[in-house]
């Protein structure tokens, strides 16, 4: 059974590593599907960079596949005959904000959406927090 896990992973943190990882004990196949995403100032230059990053953490996994995408999410489960989306969820914002996306990828296109929450030790690491601090230099 294949899963995706999409995001724009900008960057590809250790919480999201955390996710696929365990997700490859669950699954045949994990797909890490990145996505380009404005209001997370990603776009199709940056994504083909970070699709790069992963495939290089992931170099002879043959669990893991990377791709880049630029449409909806359930659009491309629905192409790729996936049987379902995973996200991982830190907090309770985490969780109110996957549940509206859930539910019209559910509602609209029948897509299940599973939650996996995230490793105690590491629910504070977060792609936009580490993102400023590297603008500013701060080594993560």
């Amino acid at each position: 059974m294949r899963v995706l896990f999409p995001g724009t992973f900008n960057p590809f943190t250790i919480g999201h590593k955390n996710i696929v990882d365990r997700a490859c004990s669950l699954f045949d196949k994990v797909i890490i599907a990145v996505g380009v995403n404005s209001e997370k100032h990603s776009d199709a230059k940056s994504s083909v960079s970070v699709v790069d990053s992963i495939k290089k953490i992931y170099d002879g996994n043959p669990k893991v596949e990377v791709i880049g995408y630029n449409t909806l999410t359930a659009q491309v489960v629905k192409e790729m005959g996936i049987n379902f989306i995973i996200r991982g969820i830190r907090n309770s914002v985490d969780l109110d904000y996957e549940n509206e996306i859930t539910r019209v990828n559910y509602t609209v296109f029948g897509v299940e959406t599973l939650y996996m929450l995230a490793d105690p030790k590491l629910k504070e690491v977060s792609s936009t927090v580490a993102r400023e601090l590297h603008k500013y230099g701060v080594e993560i």
